[in-house]
């Protein structure tokens, strides 16, 4: 995972005391963790860190209505909400599912960047790429059509894993992604003829229609709720006959939840019908894992779409 995220009160006092609750915390004790970020927050009422990580323990110790109403003085402490309040609202039922703040998405893919290649390959056998690349052969081979492609967007490119695996499938590669300090990363793989640091959906709307033969979402999606936007941009931008290839994290029901891994699962029809309402045409879409976490592989879709 990530570093903790901390954000300081500008109190050494504050600070310091939020330093030994952090250790409570890590040490199992929670209640005397809380009491110490009590005190903290007395001392800077402001403090988003101490706050947020009052809720999380809060919620941890079943004190479901006094950790929201943490995660709410979280956020207001920091209208950009960098530590994701918002998403921890949105799962304990709190608050009704919308998108990610995109200072938590960028946070978060910032702090992650310097081990996010260790940890997704090292730790959890992240396998996204290898997925959508098999799944596009796939499509190709049943159309009978070579799976070459002149250009390409990646979509929250990340470090470049994904066009990594579609190197020698690709003549010209470009990445978006929301976090600069994930985009240094890729640029040092030399896959990437450019890359941009932008929301997927802004990234999109700064492309002309028609110029992009091949989209790909390696584990991307899971940080939107609702693919229709980004789906309707990928229609505009993709050449007739092209392809979307992504993944998502899934569930047994319909629409849209955040699991506990603090991720968006989209169920299968729900992909299918936002697929279909962009006016693209589903050619794939399959259960498959894209990654493993606590011994136990994530649950995933693998989809294709085209063009026509």
């Amino acid at each position: 995972m990530p570093a903790r995220l901390f954000l300081s009160s500008g109190d050494l006092i504050a600070d310091r005391r939020f330093e030994f609750a952090r250790d409570l915390q890590l040490k199992g004790d929670l209640p005397a963790a809380a009491d110490l970020l009590e005190q903290a927050i007395e001392i800077a009422p402001n403090f988003a860190s101490a706050w947020f990580t009052l809720a999380e323990i809060r919620e941890k110790l079943g004190q479901r209505d006094a950790a929201i109403a943490a995660f709410r003085k979280a956020r207001a402490a920091d209208p950009e909400d960098h530590h994701g309040a918002s998403v921890w609202l949105m799962r304990l039922g709190a608050e009704q599912l919308a998108e990610m703040p995109k200072g938590y998405v960028q946070t978060l893919f910032d702090q992650y960047a310097p081990r996010f290649e260790a940890a997704l390959l090292g730790d959890l056998d992240y396998r996204a790429p290898q997925l959508l690349f098999k799944a596009v052969l796939s499509v190709q081979l049943a159309a009978k059509k070579p799976a070459f492609f002149k250009r390409a967007l990646d979509l929250g490119c990340g470090t470049g894993l994904a066009a990594s695996a579609f190197a020698r499938e690709v003549d010209h590669f470009v990445g978006i992604d929301l976090s600069p300090k994930m985009l240094d990363q890729a640029r040092a793989t030399g896959l990437y003829q450019a890359l941009e640091a932008a929301d997927m959906v802004d990234g999109l709307r700064q492309k002309p229609e028609a110029s992009a033969d091949l989209v790909l979402a390696a584990d991307a999606f899971v940080y939107v709720s609702d693919l229709s936007p980004v789906l309707t941009e990928v229609k505009r931008v993709l050449a007739p006959g092209g392809l979307i290839a992504f993944t998502v994290e899934t569930h047994d029901g319909d629409g849209v939840t955040i699991g506990q891994g603090l991720r968006y699962a989209h169920g299968a029809d729900y992909v299918g019908k936002a697929v279909s309402s962009a006016g693209l045409k589903l050619a794939m879409i399959e259960q498959a894992s894209p990654r493993t976490e606590d011994n136990e592989p994530v649950r995933g879709l693998v989809v294709v779409a085209t063009k026509t």
